[in-house]
């Protein structure tokens, strides 16, 4: 029987003259990648519950060039389809000294299953209105994103398809104590990425343009890792050890893997033995079970090396410096140090986050500047949250879940410590031993900080403004959700009130009756809210910066929603 290329080729790291190329296939197999430049590369498969992948570092690419690439498995050539519909599947890499090229990032979050769209009746797709308009283009061009960066939830194993339900129904060994409509097992996972994946115009376009990811809760489960409570409930139910399990393993094999830099796949320790195991399931079992437990000890630093594992990383792209950050997994939950990340890991970002470059992007799941009203409301909750008095305590924990309170507001201690970070940055000042961002050198204030983020099913851009004097770099969140999905009608006149002065003041008043001071720094909308589905560019041209906001049309095309310069040279 032919070996079948189930999933892929997805590129996903171009980094000076090499590549890196993610495969699933039907069988073992040697996985060859060749370009008519004549660079190449090649990997065995290795194995997990069952299935077959492989993530191959192409070498010998030419800088700056553009390289059409085939894929064969042992003998056979798989990629590209040879129904000849889509265009060749191409490599580009960037000058070799790319500090003067301009760099465009296209984001997003939140995609269901193009299969949804049949009962549900979503709004099209931005992701493959995106994929069409680039494939009917004159080809490789300016125009061309750098890199594409999904901020989570790029699967729900908690809101399935018709088709994933019935395959759930017709399962014999799934577990009786299951949630009829999601997926437990790894190998119900696989079929979500299956159906996800597998999507024409996503296929293409996921072989074509480099990617990075990060999770969001739907991945494992809706409001993952709000609180210890929410572990404590979670835990009591006799399917979710698998379902933790599970999702953490697949998300190691089918994203985070191909967010290292080639470098790193080299030295990585779990994929050293991932690779040279006859059947890495128990590694990746064990692996997934000790991650886990990051956040039960994640406020006792030499516990949490014990069990961390990180999913946050960093990439430079020309002069713009991109740090993703895990919005879920390290949450440290403790309530009396509660942070959306440990110190072992918030030091990390310190280091990581001071530097020489122009432009500094932290992509973030979870929004960092929500509107207002919202904001105040999810701080106001975190503090009752941890009341002595047991009755407000629970009464704020059930609205904690029931209303999603669980945004960088909901983290105080790291929301503050976030902005003094940017106020710092952008003011070009060194940070003192006693703040609490840590000691660091100073540098030079970056052109501009931008936030990228999703997860509340709407898009908007916000600016900073800071407490501190001196701030010359502008800061802005920009957030943008769904790709693929929808808010309900009910819910979008509450998320523009969050906006509202009226309402926002209120419910500052209502934060700081509960002892809670004023933040740090203050923040206006300068674009949106949108709720339709959307993709967006962010576009760094030496100190010049814009975002581009496109939404669907009922035909599928895109429509700008907006679009506006973050900084003008004449800003400098």
């Amino acid at each position: 029987m032919t070996t079948e290329l189930l999933i892929g080729p997805l590129l996903r790291r171009v980094v000076d003259t090499r590549a890196t190329i993610w495969v699933e296939t039907s069988a073992p197999a040697t996985v060859r990648v060749s370009t008519s430049g004549g660079a190449a590369g090649q990997s065995r498969t290795f194995t997990a519950y069952g299935h077959h992948y492989a993530l191959v570092v192409v070498r010998g690419l030419t800088p700056d060039s553009t390289t059409e690439y085939r894929v064969h498995l042992d003998d056979d050539p798989v990629w590209p389809l040879p129904d000849g519909r889509q265009p060749p599947s191409v490599i580009r890499t960037r000058a070799a000294d790319d500090r003067d090229q301009p760099v465009r990032l296209v984001f997003g979050s939140c995609r269901e299953a193009t299969q949804h769209s049949s009962t549900r009746k979503l709004p099209p797709d931005a992701l493959d209105a995106y994929a069409r308009r680039m494939m009917a283009g004159d080809g490789p061009g300016p125009d061309w994103p750098d890199l594409l960066v999904l901020l989570g939830d790029q699967v729900y194993a908690d809101v399935t398809s018709p088709r994933v339900r019935r395959l759930l129904k017709r399962r014999r060994r799934r577990p009786k104590s299951a949630p009829a409509d999601q997926v437990v097992t790894y190998d119900e996972y696989t079929k979500l990425y299956l159906e996800s994946w597998r999507d024409p115009e996503m296929r293409w376009l996921f072989s074509t343009v480099p990617s990075v990811m990060i999770f969001d809760d739907h991945e494992i489960i809706d409001d993952w890792n709000t609180s210890d409570s929410w572990r404590a409930d979670a835990r009591r139910e006799p399917w979710w050890a698998e379902r933790i399990v599970s999702g953490l393993a697949s998300y190691w094999v089918y994203q985070h893997l191909g967010n290292l830099h080639p470098d790193e796949i080299a030295t990585d320790p779990l994929y050293a033995k991932v690779v040279a195991a006859e059947d890495a399931t128990a590694l990746l079992t064990e692996f997934a079970t000790r991650v886990d437990t990051e956040s039960d000890v994640a406020h006792d630093t030499e516990k949490w090396r014990a069990a961390q594992y990180q999913w946050s990383y960093a990439l430079d792209l020309g002069r713009t410096r991109l740090v993703m950050l895990d919005n879920r997994c390290s949450r440290v939950l403790d309530p009396a140090h509660r942070a959306m990340l440990p110190p072992g890991e918030w030091g990390w970002f310190l280091d990581r986050a001071h530097g020489r470059y122009e432009h500094l992007v932290v992509g973030a799941s979870l929004p960092w500047l929500l509107p207002p009203g919202i904001h105040h409301l999810e701080s106001w909750n975190e503090r009752l949250a941890a009341s002595s008095r047991p009755r407000v305590a629970a009464l704020s924990e059930k609205l904690r879940r029931s209303w999603d309170l669980e945004h960088w507001a909901a983290f105080r201690r790291s929301f503050e410590a976030l902005a003094e970070l940017f106020a710092r940055l952008g003011s070009g000042r060194p940070a003192g031993p006693d703040e609490r961002i840590g000691a660091g050198p100073a540098y030079p204030a970056p052109a501009t900080i931008s936030v990228l983020s999703g997860d509340v099913h709407h898009s908007y851009v916000a600016r900073a403004r800071f407490r501190l004097d001196g701030v010359t770099t502008p800061v802005h969140q920009l957030t943008c959700s769904p790709i693929h999905n929808q808010v309900p009608a009910p819910m979008r006149p509450l998320m523009r009130l969050g906006w509202a002065r009226g309402p926002a003041g209120a419910l500052a008043g209502l934060a700081r009756s509960a002892g809670l001071p004023r933040p740090p720094v203050r923040w206006r909308k300068v674009a949106g809210p949108y709720f339709g589905n959307a993709v967006s560019t962010l576009v760094h041209a030496g100190g010049r910066a814009d975002v581009l906001i496109e939404g669907t049309t009922r035909d599928g095309e895109l429509r700008t929603v907006a679009a506006l310069p973050l900084r003008t040279v004449e800003d400098r």
